[in-house]
């Protein structure tokens, strides 16, 4: 048994505590504020700020684990190099976790060392530096913090009045200490896939096949899989995500965002651990889902392969109002229909737009994706959050 000291405790560390127990581990979840979803199905818990790295210091000194798994990006990560100097296993890798804190260093890496077709872009860490990016970059235009998750301070600009906006919701919804944005120049893309990729300790690299999805406000909204597309354009995002997890290092699963034209693919994000549109593969799209193949690499148990078994959607039920202690409606509506599931959070409070649960629903391999997703959709609007 090893001990796991799992640093963020959203839906995503839920679903891996349950897919480590299953494997007979023991996970210390921990996060900013009690109760939060990992907490509730974990061995223990901490509740800590994981930026101020004297408190983590302390909680690792503590618990002593084996092994350390980020699930957010607002980490003091160079203490994370420490103790991975201590031979404590950081996971994937404390460089991974340093790296893709911040845009501006996995963008870096992807694009100036390893040559990798992105979107072109420039960084800015005032308003006055964001105008003249704009200026350089064109109409319209991305602006992302450099370190936040699910899609939280992006938007994009298409007039000048829309500068001070942009400039005011990324910091609003960046993370950490950096005040800084990156912004892309538009790419006219067709559609966005993750493809979940799998490092190991002792074994091949593998891909999980493609996931489609659809944001609003920059966040996940429905999700599927596979992704139709086409099969040179597959080899190419594998091709990327081999070469950007192999230069980060470690074993783990990561979420890789590719953009794919008509003829081309661009990298655009990567996430080393599991990744929020991959919560279609909880209606068993897979032979592993995609917390059981984090699970497995992290513990060094050997993934044979993966492979499709049949196909899913996932569509999010949010949250409309900010309260506490949520209740929820049309859950038996909900699940009316075979093939139709739904998983909720327990998160303990509510804000707008927050994802509180999320809708999955599978058919086999000659299910339509487009029915898939509808029914997925329909589902999930029959749901309601009560604070």
């Amino acid at each position: 048994m090893k001990k796991i000291l799992l640093l963020g405790s959203g839906e995503l560390g839920k679903e891996f505590v349950i897919a480590c127990q299953r494997l007979g581990q023991y996970v210390i979840a921990v996060d900013r504020y009690e109760n939060a979803p990992a907490m509730q199905v974990a061995n223990t818990y901490e509740v800590i700020d994981m930026l101020d790295g004297d408190a983590l210091e302390a909680i690792v000194a503590k618990h002593v684990p084996d092994i350390i798994v980020p699930e957010i990006e607002a980490i003091r990560t160079e203490k994370l190099q420490a103790f991975e100097s201590c031979q404590i296993q950081v996971v994937p890798s404390a460089k991974a976790a340093h790296f893709t804190m911040n845009r501006r260093a996995i963008r870096d890496l992807a694009a100036q060392e390893l040559s990798i077709p992105t979107a072109t872009y420039q960084y800015a860490s005032n308003i006055e530096e964001l105008t003249h990016a704009v200026s350089i970059l064109g109409m319209p235009c991305v602006v992302k913090p450099l370190m936040s998750s699910s899609g939280k301070g992006q938007s994009v600009i298409r007039g000048q009045e829309d500068i001070a906006s942009s400039w005011q919701m990324a910091l609003a919804g960046g993370r950490g200490d950096a005040v800084e944005v990156i912004v892309e120049q538009w790419i006219d893309f067709e559609y966005e896939i993750t493809l979940l990729t799998v490092t190991q300790q002792h074994g091949p690299t593998l891909f999980c096949p493609p996931i489609g999805h659809r944001q609003e406000r920059g966040d996940y909204q429905e999700s599927w899989q596979p992704c139709l597309m086409k099969p040179a354009l597959l080899a190419q995002a594998q091709e990327m995500a081999a070469q950007v997890t192999a230069a980060l290092g470690g074993a783990g699963i990561w979420g890789v965002e590719f953009f794919i034209g008509k003829d081309q693919v661009w990298f655009s994000e990567l996430s080393p651990r599991p990744h929020d549109t991959g919560m279609v593969t909880l209606a068993n799209t897979q032979n592993l889902n995609q917390f059981e193949l984090h699970a497995r690499a992290v513990l060094g148990i050997p993934i044979p392969g993966v492979s499709l078994v049949q196909n899913g959607a996932s569509a999010v039920v949010l949250a409309q109002s900010e309260g506490v202690k949520p209740s929820y409606t049309g859950i038996a509506e909900a699940c009316q229909n075979a093939g139709v599931d739904v998983r909720i959070f327990g998160k303990p409070t509510t804000r707008p737009y927050r994802r509180m649960g999320v809708v999955v629903a599978h058919g086999d391999s000659q299910s339509s994706i487009a029915e898939l997703r509808e029914q997925a959709t329909v589902a999930a609007k029959k749901i309601s959050v009560h604070v």
